[in-house]
């Protein structure tokens, strides 16, 4: 009896070893890992690495921008072969293709050069996998690559491309489409495909966020959303509004971060955006008394002569038919009005918290495109055009600022971390490894020699970054 006993308790043990296990290997299960802070728990990574160096294996892929994600024991990432929109799964021992699916594509949407048809990251939770492409909508695989369902969505009018990536709560599938017109937040039941809820988003205009979860004292789960203008918290249940803060850029594309109930988003416009740089246009109804030469109460583009709002006529024509509404031109006015900013926010209340939960802003090279990363209670950003800034996240106050040493280069992928080292990947391929103390320290720059755009993926010693052409595993050898 006592030997059963020794047998069973060991089984138990074994097993909840394997439980442990795979917890951990799910650490990286969605765009920029657990709940998009870009963070992992490994330890044993290493600082030099490159095609010579540190390669555990390279598996050349199609063209694609979403970044990798993980399962127990595969990788997952969207590309596209021509017209071919595929789903693709790779063996994380050894970067085999295990098997690539192609979804149905009826239209071909036009997408900003920095973007992709294959922008939006996939999404797993160990079973399945699931997957968006703006040109067909959301589709689910088990592991084996069996398709479970679909579901169409779209067309869509992003005058960028949808970049959003999808996220699970819990039995719920979780998906943000803001756009020029018809913006909204929806849950899936992630076993069917079947809408749940739906809830109209009416403020946003241009995004790309992926929302992450919020989980209060009490244990109620909220999905927070950046979008134009606002921080919005909706209930994942029945995708109710429950609190806003407002003073967000009118056009919003990081994912935010956030610990001890304190969330940093950064968000730039455009340069007419910085304070001191803004330009407030006039009423709608004095711009037709002035403009509107044929008296049809709608402003053409001939009748809008002046900058900005000629430069800026295609992007706030939300519908497309070629005239400015009363709409349109107050749209181009508010987000005129916004400022470029990183912000830190208090999370959790009802209804509009901008006074109580506003903490402080920052407005000097603030990113578009990367997204914050918050590491050993730094807090990291990097623009577009590879000004990096640490600050302390309490008060905002700036640590250091500067170009980083041997890596002067565009960036739109968002920062990662791990073991004690933050990197940062440039749109040349050039990943360069920080001291995580803030002073922007570079103990390494590894030139990859490939254009990024996806964000890496860390995961039990083990660092994944795709390249335009394809996805290298820098670690020992599994």
């Amino acid at each position: 009896m006592n030997r059963r006993l020794a047998i069973f308790s060991l089984l138990i043990t074994c097993t909840l070893s394997l439980f442990a296990e795979d917890a951990a290997a799910l650490h990286w299960a969605q765009f920029r890992g657990p709940n998009g802070d870009g963070i992992s728990e490994t330890t044993g990574l290493p600082i030099s690495f490159g095609p010579e160096e540190n390669l555990a294996w390279k598996t050349p892929l199609p063209p694609g921008h979403s970044s990798p994600v993980l399962s127990a024991d595969a990788i997952f990432l969207t590309a596209v072969d021509k017209n071919a929109l595929l789903t693709i799964c790779l063996d994380r021992k050894t970067g085999a293709i295990r098997w690539q699916k192609e979804a149905p594509r009826e239209r071909e949407a036009h997408v900003d050069y920095r973007s992709s048809p294959a922008a939006a990251s996939p999404v797993t939770d160990g079973s399945s996998v699931y997957v968006f492409f703006q040109d067909y909508g959301i589709l689910a695989y088990d592991m084996a690559g069996n398709e479970l369902w679909q579901h169409p969505l779209g067309p869509f009018n992003n005058v960028y491309g949808m970049g959003a990536s999808p996220i699970l709560v819990d039995d719920k599938l979780i998906f943000v489409s803001d756009q020029s017109t018809d913006s909204y937040i929806m849950a899936l039941n992630k076993k069917t495909g079947e809408q749940l809820w739906r809830t109209e988003r009416r403020e946003a205009k241009s995004g790309h966020c992926t929302p992450v979860i919020y989980e209060t004292e009490s244990g109620e789960k909220q999905i927070i959303v950046p979008g134009s203008f606002l921080l919005t918290a909706y209930s994942p249940e029945s995708g109710e509004k429950i609190w806003w803060v407002r003073g967000l850029s009118f056009e919003m594309k990081s994912t935010p971060v956030f610990e001890d109930g304190i969330m940093y988003i950064n968000g730039y416009g455009s340069p007419l955006n910085q304070p001191g740089n803004q330009v407030e246009l006039p009423q709608y109804e004095d711009m037709l008394a002035e403009q509107d030469a044929d008296k049809n109460g709608v402003l053409s583009k001939p009748e809008v002569p002046d900058k900005p709002a000629s430069d800026w006529f295609g992007f706030v024509d939300l519908d497309g038919d070629s005239v400015l509404n009363k709409d349109d031109w107050e749209y181009m006015r508010a987000a005129l009005a916004s400022l470029n900013g990183m912000l830190a926010i208090r999370l959790g209340g009802e209804g509009d918290m901008t006074e109580a939960n506003s903490i402080w802003q920052y407005r000097k090279s603030v990113p578009q495109l990367p997204s914050p990363l918050l590491y050993k209670n730094i807090l990291y950003m990097i623009n577009d055009g590879g000004i990096a800034t640490s600050f302390k996240p309490e008060t905002g106050e700036v640590i250091k600022q500067g170009r980083l040493k041997g890596a002067n280069d565009q960036y739109y992928a968002s920062p990662v971390a791990a073991d004690d080292k933050v990197f940062m990947v440039s749109r040349k391929g050039k990943v360069s490894v920080l001291k995580p103390d803030g002073n922007l320290e570079v103990m390494a720059v590894n030139d990859l020699g490939e254009q990024c755009y996806a964000t890496p993926a860390i995961a039990d010693q083990h660092i994944y970054i795709r390249t335009v052409k394809a996805l290298y595993c820098f670690g020992e050898k599994q």
